[in-house]
């Protein structure tokens, strides 16, 4: 059991990290998201990901990575426009 907890807490709070970290590498919100849901895709048909606990985690985490990105991103082509001007 403890092996579930461990993957659920993972689940909630890396591939939101990871959207966000692929988000600043690549300056671009769905580069980032399109990179991490394709880990999320192998590591699923690797046979690590099997309950549908997790995959709700994991949507949970994406959706919310996502939005912080676009947030991120946002503000910085706003602050981008102010510095060009």
């Amino acid at each position: 059991m403890a092996l579930l907890e461990t993957k659920l807490l993972l689940a909630l709070f890396l591939p939101g990290l990871l959207v966000v970290f692929f988000t600043r590498v690549t300056f671009h919100h769905f580069v980032g998201l399109a990179l991490t849901v394709a880990l999320i895709a192998a590591s699923i048909y690797a046979g690590y990901t099997h309950n549908w606990l997790l995959y709700v985690a994991d949507a949970l985490s994406l959706t919310i990575g996502f939005w912080y990105a676009t947030r991120m991103v946002k503000k910085a082509r706003k602050r981008q426009q102010g510095v060009d001007e």
